[in-house]
């Protein structure tokens, strides 16, 4: 495994995305909104830039940006529950089943 990937990640408000380019390559973390909730649905790391830390610094920018707003999240993606149960110190943000 490489190390980890500075990478900047900008939130996407229009495209419902946190965004972020490295080497020529987009990855992202989707969200839908519903109330107080943040869901998000969908981890994409290209092949060329994963195994790099990029997915994680995607979910650790999107669970920073629920916490500011005062949301809940609700990981409806695989990625983002496992980096959920890996990380305690974003157990507040858990929305309820």
């Amino acid at each position: 495994m490489s190390e980890p990937t500075a990478c900047s990640v900008n939130h996407d408000g229009a495209s419902r995305r946190f965004v972020t380019d490295v080497d020529g390559h987009q990855g992202y973390v989707e969200y839908e909104r519903d109330g107080d909730t943040l869901a998000l649905t969908h981890t994409i790391v290209p092949t060329a830039i994963g195994g790099r830390g990029v997915a994680a610094e995607l979910v650790r920018t999107a669970l920073e940006h629920a916490r500011a707003e005062g949301l809940k999240v609700r990981p409806d993606c695989s990625y983002v529950e496992s980096y959920l149960r890996r990380h305690d110190e974003y157990a507040d943000l858990r929305a309820a089943q």
